[in-house]
């Protein structure tokens, strides 16, 4: 007996000296910290639920270790407006004075630090740099810090005190802020891209100000905003990026869904084509508005989390429902235009819905396609790179559509125009219509009186006859030839290739006969049936006229002919003698008549020629549909 209790005194003896020898696991010792360290197993927590108890008060209470608190990750929305204090001993074993940061989590609304042993002092903030408590102790010194912690109004704050050595504090910062460096990086390139979109759409609202432009540009950039900042401010403990995480990003969101309801609106003109959805999507931009307001409220002049936090799930899935509301009605329509929107909705709400399931699944971002928002960027890229190209292809549309109605309306002018014309010409060609009559009616008649007159006196006078009444008789016969020839060229019912031709042809055997030259014409029988308008006729006439009298009075031939071929597409008549020729040098410095029977013949656009081959050969040419 003697033995075994000598025994158990040896073991209690051990185990005391054991105890008082084992370190104290719970004291930091800032001296030994190489450059930061974790407090996480070294904190205590007390959650103060009423935000009303002093720092005495709050001494008093009963601490559990932080390891054992299950929310320090991801602070719940109801645990919000709590205040968590974090209790932490802390050592100085160097010789000399330390100086070292703490750094509690984020994202945290106000820090302050108090020391347990002085629980009515001042309590030490972070003004020297944002989101971070600066300690000063001196050689050999101990204490015990009480940290107070305010989240900010989000959903994901989270408590991860660490230790980080006053020579390390920049490269703690700078590695927490580099930390997702692949995902920074490909949020700033993403940024870029849409600042570029949101260029152009302002570029085009300035060429042409439409509303969808400016919507669109509006939408883009609170787009741009909410990528640029996720990016640009993430793991930053700056005020601005407290702020922004605890109220901007949410406002650009709804408000870029505004922008985002007036842009399809203005878009497919709903006021016009979809009256019904119009209504709809007006009721939803206003109500959204209205919740924004509301959630703004709660944010600014109200303490509590959990109403705001349900406002925004809420409007969140309002805004789902408004994109899928709009995939649905888009498909149902069938229209291209629509599809364009409706196929940028679809990337949105598809890729958001894998941002999500990696959040709700707490998927840990071992790499690029692991994390979260690279799916919600990717979405809302993919989404304005459909809107880019839908309002390209509405642009495309509506410049073909008015280019079409611009030509309509020329078209219609040309008409009008055209019909003007014609009118003119129908009222001048009745008037030579009637022009020709009466002189065939009045001045023909007189002119047929006086020949027959001059005749008759011709015919009583025997043998001594007057020189005067043979000039009346031929010029009244010349001067009837003439009018009837300007009848002919003035009455409508004449225009075509075939009257033309039977005039010249009956007016050629007509002016030969008992001359001594024989006249031979040569014409096609299937002659096109094309329209010669008088002016035409006329001109040929006269040059065929004229080039007929040059051959009776200069070319001493026995014989001339007329041909009418069609070569492809042109008609030619040839008018040819067997005479001596023409000699183009020799032709008198004043003669008119080669001049005229150029000039008639260029008037209208027809091809002249006049040469020496075994006579005098005159060329007269024209295609078929230019007549």
């Amino acid at each position: 007996m003697k033995h075994v209790t000598a025994l158990l005194f040896f073991c209690f003896t051990t185990a005391c000296c054991l105890a008082q020898a084992r370190p104290d696991t719970m004291t930091i010792d800032i001296s030994g910290v190489d450059g930061d360290s974790s407090l996480l197993s070294q904190s205590q927590l007390y959650i103060d639920s009423s935000s009303s108890l002093s720092i005495p008060e709050i001494l008093k209470k009963h601490f559990i270790p932080l390891t054992g608190f299950k929310e320090r990750r991801k602070i719940t929305a109801e645990m919000i407006p709590y205040h968590f204090y974090l209790r932490i001993k802390l050592a100085n074993r160097s010789a000399t004075g330390q100086s070292a940061y703490i750094y509690p989590g984020s994202y945290f609304r106000s820090i302050k630090m108090y020391f347990c042993n002085n629980p009515g002092g001042p309590a030490f903030t972070d003004n020297e740099i944002s989101g971070y408590i600066k300690l000063r102790m001196a050689a050999g010194e101990e204490t015990e810090v009480l940290l107070c912690l305010q989240p900010m109004k989000n959903d994901f704050d989270g408590i991860n005190p660490r230790m980080i050595t006053g020579n390390f504090i920049e490269d703690f910062m700078s590695y927490s802020v580099t930390a997702r460096s692949d995902i920074h990086i490909f949020g700033m390139v993403l940024s870029g891209v849409v600042l570029m979109m949101i260029l152009f759409m302002l570029a085009n609202f300035i060429l042409g100000p439409k509303p969808e432009f400016l919507y669109n540009a509006l939408y883009s950039l609170c787009m741009f905003f909410l990528i640029f900042f996720n990016s640009y401010l993430a793991r930053k403990t700056t005020d601005f990026a407290g702020f922004y995480f605890a109220y901007l990003d949410f406002f650009l969101l709804v408000t870029g869904v505004v922008f985002y309801i007036s842009f399809t609106r203005s878009f497919i003109n709903t006021k016009e084509m979809y009256k019904t959805t119009d209504r709809v999507l007006r009721f939803g931009e206003y109500f959204m508005l209205f919740l924004l307001g509301i959630y703004s409220y709660l944010h600014f002049f109200t303490d509590t989390y959990l109403p705001q936090f349900y406002l925004e799930t809420i409007m969140k899935f309002l805004i789902l429902g408004i994109g899928v509301f709009f995939i649905y009605f888009a498909a149902k329509q069938k229209d291209r235009l629509l599809n364009y929107l409706a196929a940028g909705n679809a990337m949105l709400v598809i890729f958001s819905t894998i941002s999500l399931s990696l959040i709700i699944f707490n998927v840990r971002f071992s790499s690029l396609l692991s994390n979260s928002l690279f799916y919600y960027y990717i979405g809302i890229i993919l989404e304005l790179i459909f809107f880019l190209v839908g309002i390209t292809y509405k642009n495309r549309r509506e410049l073909i559509h008015g280019i079409k109605e611009q030509e309509a309306l020329k078209l219609e002018a040309e008409k009008k125009e055209f019909e003007t014309q014609i009118a003119v010409i129908k009222a001048q060609q009745e008037e030579r219509n009637r022009i020709s009559a009466d002189m065939h009616d009045d001045l023909g008649a007189g002119m047929t009186t006086i020949r027959l007159y001059s005749e008759l006196a011709k015919s009583k006078l025997t043998d001594n006859s007057i020189p005067e009444i043979d000039k009346i008789s031929s010029s009244a016969n010349e001067l009837l030839n003439k009018m009837n020839a300007i009848i002919w060229s003035m009455s409508s019912s004449n225009d075509s290739l075939g009257n033309m031709i039977a005039y010249i042809r009956s007016y050629a055997l007509e002016y030969f006969e008992d001359t001594g030259i024989a006249c031979r014409i040569d014409i096609p029988d299937n002659l096109p049936n094309v329209e010669v308008i008088g002016e035409i006729r006329r001109n040929v006439f006269l040059v065929v006229k004229e080039a007929l009298n040059n051959i009776l009075k200069h070319s001493k031939a026995t014989e001339v002919t007329i041909t009418l071929v069609r070569e492809h597409n042109e008609l030619i008549l040839y008018i040819q003698d067997n005479g001596v020729g023409i000699n183009l040098d020799a032709l008198r410095q004043f003669g008119n008549g080669l001049k005229n029977m150029k000039k008639r013949m260029a008037d209208v656009g027809i091809e002249f020629n006049i040469e020496n081959r075994n006579g005098t050969l005159v060329t007269i040419r024209r295609k078929v549909e230019q007549f």
